[in-house]
């Protein structure tokens, strides 16, 4: 595999260079138009009424009519489209909340700190267990740690997220009393604390693919010529496995874990529910039991299009350290 420097070497000026990165941007304009057409009318196909959710269940059927009206919901289906795209490029937000008459954008940004720094420390946490895993066992090929390691994946994948959650709080917060049942509590130290089982729980679903790939990765590249020839000239094992088998090993894993970003994002969600985090996850299901279809959709956007970002940046970078994998994504 090209390392760094010879890829940096390389010409990247060229017409195929900017044909590639102008495609990958179509692709991804592509993605976001499909997710705006998609939340605006799926959630629209779901049952339940906004405007009786917030007058009540014996709300006449005038002030229903009325409701609908200054929602805009009484309007043919395209033409509320049309507001709906209006809105969302003037203002860069997709209105104001049913429920809570604020702006969509402002309720997301409050709410955002919070998940942002659960799906970073989950994303910590997973690339170091992964790394730690994968090392252990392609070192260990076919012993005892090799086996314990290659089983984990195993029965792991088929855990429910929300489960494995749930057991932690059990023996880490109930039980033993190491972290709190559930919420934020104010200060970063405070912050990370809390957020700690949390991240544990997200990261929980992302090893296990990320653990498999890599080991398989280490052991295609030990088994390689360059590496026999590296331990033929007395070259430290240490040093062969952090310098050059880590780093030819690492491309796919990366690659892998741009694939794997909106699942730890749907994952985050759905944490934060359980364990009583007031995130974006938490605004999201108190939305979709409200039909608060601003907010919905608002939220959908936003992690369609930090998926986008982040998975074409993840590209980029896999490109620039070896441009071989130019559209193999």
């Amino acid at each position: 595999m090209t390392n760094l420097k010879q890829a940096l070497n390389q010409p990247r000026g060229s017409k195929d260079s900017y044909n590639w990165l102008v495609i990958s941007l179509i692709k991804a304009l592509a993605v976001i138009c499909c997710v705006m057409i998609a939340v605006f009318f799926i959630i629209r196909i779901v049952p339940g009424d906004p405007a009786k959710m917030i007058l009540g269940e014996y709300s006449t059927p005038e002030a229903l009519k009325s409701m609908h009206h200054t929602l805009g919901l009484d309007l043919p289906l395209w033409e509320q489209f049309m507001r709906f795209l209006k809105t969302l490029f003037t203002q860069g937000d997709t209105g104001n909340s049913i429920v809570m008459g604020t702006s969509t954008r402002e309720l997301i940004m409050q709410r955002a700190p919070v998940t942002l720094l659960l799906i970073v420390m989950a994303c910590v946490l997973a690339i170091f267990v992964s790394l730690l895993f994968a090392t252990v066992a392609a070192t260990h090929k076919d012993k005892l740690l090799d086996h314990l390691i290659r089983i984990f994946p195993t029965i792991t994948l088929g855990m429910p997220i929300f489960w494995v959650g749930l057991l932690l709080i059990l023996l880490f917060s109930v039980r033993l009393g190491w972290f709190p049942v559930g919420g934020v509590s104010e200060g970063w130290i405070g912050a990370l604390h809390s957020l700690a089982l949390p991240a544990i729980t997200v990261a929980f679903s992302q090893i296990p693919t990320l653990v498999r790939s890599l080991r398989a990765q280490m052991l295609e590249v030990l088994e390689s010529d360059f590496v026999v020839t590296l331990k033929a000239a007395g070259i430290p094992s240490r040093v062969i496995l952090f310098k050059h088998v880590l780093r030819n090993s690492a491309l796919p894993t990366l690659m892998l874990m741009g694939v794997n970003i909106s699942y730890l994002i749907g994952g985050t969600l759905v944490v934060e529910q359980v364990f009583g985090i007031k995130g974006i996850g938490s605004l999201l299901f108190t939305s979709i039991s409200k039909r608060d279809f601003p907010v919905i959709q608002g939220i959908a956007l936003y992690c369609a299009l930090a998926v986008v970002i982040i998975s074409l940046l993840i590209e980029i970078i896999s490109w620039w350290l070896d441009p071989r994998t130019k559209g193999k994504q």
